[in-house]
């Protein structure tokens, strides 16, 4: 059980780098048995490289009270669901999820990433906090 002080927004985001280190894993699965899949092998690739990234994010904040850390991990966990999302979604319906998902999903995960350079930056500046 969780108490009130414990950071839910973090232990979200790792079960989110969870499902996408799955996906990632199915998709490169599916991708490599099916053909004329490459949208699919790409989505896979990038859960894959952004899962990881999503877990150390996530504890990383949580242990460090992250706030703007663990933002900027949604940020990019949204970017990641349009894009990769996006991708897959195409190669097994044969159309767009919505015109233009892909790139608005790829400008988000950058954008969060530019979050996280700027959380750890204003962290450094404010120096530790007190335990």
């Amino acid at each position: 059980m969780t108490t009130a002080a414990e950071p839910r927004p973090a232990f979200l985001l790792a079960a989110f780098a969870g499902l996408a280190g799955a996906f990632g894993v199915a998709g490169a699965a599916a991708g490599a048995h099916m053909t004329d899949m490459a949208r699919l092998a790409i989505a896979a690739q990038m859960a894959l490289a952004h899962a990881p990234a999503l877990l150390a994010i996530a504890l990383y904040g949580s242990r460090r009270g992250g706030g703007g850390l663990v933002l900027s991990g949604w940020i990019i966990a949204l970017g990641l669901l349009l894009f990769s999302g996006s991708l897959a979604y195409h190669d097994i319906a044969g159309s767009a999820f919505f015109p233009m998902s892909a790139p608005a999903g790829g400008t988000t995960m950058i954008l969060g990433w530019l979050g996280v350079t700027l959380a750890a930056l204003v962290t450094m500046l404010r120096g530790p906090k007190a335990a």
